[in-house]
């Protein structure tokens, strides 16, 4: 009898890049349903493990624990044939090349996706959020907004992606 193969599906690492406010976590979520893919925000676990609004000198540390433990398990579904959603937010270069570059050494192909949005609907929508604080959302108030805002890096033109506006 010959061997049998059996070829794992090509997986997809889907990363969601935009600012707080965008809707990446709503476009991540319908995506999560029409691929099928697993979804991981940063900021439900940020929640789950830290609560809504951790302390301030804590708050790089805790989301680089969980950005840690978000990529390991990200590299295992990928490698068992998952496609798998990022909902980062990826707001500077140097992570959109550092996912690409994870992507690559996995040998999987990516898709960038940005959220395009204008600041007005970003920043009501933000305020929104927090004045409701659902279960899975961090508290980000106004002044927490633009101190923000400074530290999102735009699409350099080489950086290929799917643009996707959510203003409405």
């Amino acid at each position: 009898m010959p061997p049998v193969f059996c070829l794992k599906p090509m997986p997809t690492l889907h990363l969601l890049c935009g600012f707080t406010g965008a809707g990446k976590t709503t476009f991540a979520k319908k995506l999560e349903r029409d691929i099928p893919a697993v979804r991981f925000s940063p900021d439900e676990w940020m929640v789950r493990l830290y609560g809504h609004n951790p302390p301030e000198q804590d708050f790089q540390d805790y989301y680089d624990r969980v950005v840690d433990l978000v990529w390991q398990t990200t590299l295992r579904l990928l490698d068992l044939g998952l496609d798998v959603i990022l909902d980062f937010g990826f707001w500077s270069r140097a992570s959109r090349d550092a996912a690409r570059a994870r992507a690559t050494a996995a040998g999987v192909p990516y898709k960038l996706y940005f959220l395009d949005c204008s600041e007005e609907v970003m920043r009501r929508r933000v305020l929104n959020r927090t004045e409701e604080l659902p279960v899975d959302a961090l508290w980000i108030d106004e002044s927490a907004f633009d101190l923000f805002k400074g530290r999102f890096e735009p699409l350099g033109e080489d950086e290929e992606h799917v643009r996707i506006k959510t203003d409405a």
